[in-house]
């Protein structure tokens, strides 16, 4: 958004979207159509919010497998075989569980594309939980995409 005017002018504001302004869950698709690629979701505190995404759009069963959402630290462990010493890893979407040293909005992400793997710790603060969900969601789809276009 712009906010045009000159001195002795009334304020006009105008509304530009660009290309990068397209819904991440839409370039995450148009990059996997393209590539001919399919893609899995490994989920925790985002409850499934990354498999909702790409899901919402008509003709995904093209490019998404399916997910699973990880919850406790038994399904972590047994299904996904996450190591007993990672579990104290995974983050805090809010708005209680913070500690010093995992305050609420920290968040692990982590994304693999053909053999090289990605993983990050991103703060995302105390925000409202539906809030870190979105943002977390947002960027593994971001962390995703960007591998892909490597």
């Amino acid at each position: 958004m712009k906010l045009l005017f000159s001195h002795n002018e009334t304020p006009r504001i105008i509304i530009t979207m660009e290309v990068d302004d397209l819904p991440i869950e839409l370039e995450v698709a148009d990059a996997l159509k393209s590539g001919h690629l399919m893609m899995g979701t490994a989920e925790s505190c985002t409850g499934g919010k990354i498999a909702s995404m790409i899901t919402s759009m008509a003709g995904s069963s093209e490019y998404f497998t399916g997910g699973v959402v990880a919850y406790c630290n038994e399904v972590k462990h047994h299904v996904l075989g996450v190591s007993e010493a990672d579990l104290n890893t995974f983050g805090i979407a809010g708005p209680g569980g913070g500690t010093p040293s995992k305050p609420v909005g920290t968040v692990w992400i982590a994304a693999a594309y053909k053999e090289r793997i990605l993983s990050e710790c991103y703060h995302f603060g105390e925000n409202p939980r539906m809030e870190n969900i979105r943002l977390s969601a947002e960027a593994a789809l971001r962390m995703l995409l960007g591998l892909i276009r490597e």
